[in-house]
């Protein structure tokens, strides 16, 4: 029989508790939609309805079932709920550590902004992932490590074509670009479009299992997409990708001015090229030097 409230001070209490289990199951509830967690969840409420009603009907080899296996039921659902309950238990630490970053850091990642400019201009395969509360060593330790500060000249470096670590995605810890070349687990979920290639099902996959943020630029089309909690934002322009990142990150970017595209002119030697496209070769006199400069 439930406690008899004979005070405000106790009612109080009650209502606090009462509150705090109803905002509890609110989380979890808003952590788990749209995952692989909620077909499991009803799964468990089939079994647990079931136990319930043996419970009740007095059926004695269920009620042995239940009494054996329910104590080994906890440890199960840790397995199976790892990754869930990992993004409640790192969500609610963000929450508790002041929502951001220290006033005194100063690093910014418009150098990343700038990159995904060139790289939408040039329809450059781009994949830059952003850890955050969450650490990222094991993909760090699937890829080539640089631990070199984060620059809009090296991004641009390692992702050209030419580049041997333009496969792969490049990891960023705070304002070091911590390793390129890394791989990634691709998101398994049937209902993703098909127009999404292997960088965006990395990207979502990455953002699934942790609290990264990613942004990727496609081959194809050039188009800019942010990806976070396992959801991907396609088609941003510049100035929304600067406004995500800021908004994520919870700290201010300082609008940089983006560069115009430069166009190549082949039949100029002194033309100036992108720092994506390959250098023209050099023509040849017919004593087979390279032609001087006038």
């Amino acid at each position: 029989m439930p406690p008899v409230v004979t005070s405000w001070p106790q009612a109080t209490w009650v209502a606090l508790d009462i509150l705090l289990v109803a905002l509890l199951i609110y989380q979890v509830l808003v952590m788990i939609r749209g995952t692989r967690a909620v077909p499991m969840l009803v799964g468990l409420m089939v079994v647990g309805l079931t136990f319930y009603l043996a419970r009740v009907g007095e059926l004695s080899t269920l009620n042995w079932v239940v009494n054996h296996v329910l104590p080994y039921v906890v440890f199960a659902l840790i397995v199976v709920f790892q990754s869930e309950i990992r993004h409640v238990l790192a969500d609610l630490g963000r929450r508790l550590t002041f929502l951001g970053a220290a006033p005194g850091d100063t690093d910014s990642y418009d150098d990343i902004v700038l990159a995904a400019n060139l790289f939408s201009q040039h329809q450059t395969g781009a994949l830059i992932v952003i850890e955050r509360e969450i650490g990222l060593r094991t993909h760090i330790e699937s890829g080539v490590p640089l631990d070199a500060r984060l620059s809009y000249d090296l991004l641009a470096t390692i992702f050209r074509p030419s580049a041997p670590l333009h496969d792969g995605a490049v990891i960023v810890q705070k304002d070091r670009v911590a390793a390129a070349a890394c791989f990634l687990p691709l998101s398994m979920i049937p209902l993703l479009s098909t127009q999404l290639g292997t960088r965006h099902r990395a990207v979502i996959g990455i953002t699934e299992e942790t609290d990264a943020i990613a942004v990727i630029c496609s081959e194809e089309t050039g188009a800019i997409s942010f990806a976070v909690g396992g959801t991907i934002e396609r088609d941003l322009t510049v100035d929304q990708l600067r406004e995500r990142l800021s908004s994520e990150l919870r700290r201010h970017i300082t609008p940089a001015t983006l560069p115009t595209s430069i166009p190549v002119n082949h039949d100029d030697d002194l033309g100036y090229d992108s720092p994506l496209v390959e250098p023209a070769p050099q023509r040849k006199t017919d004593a087979g030097s390279a032609e001087p400069l006038s």
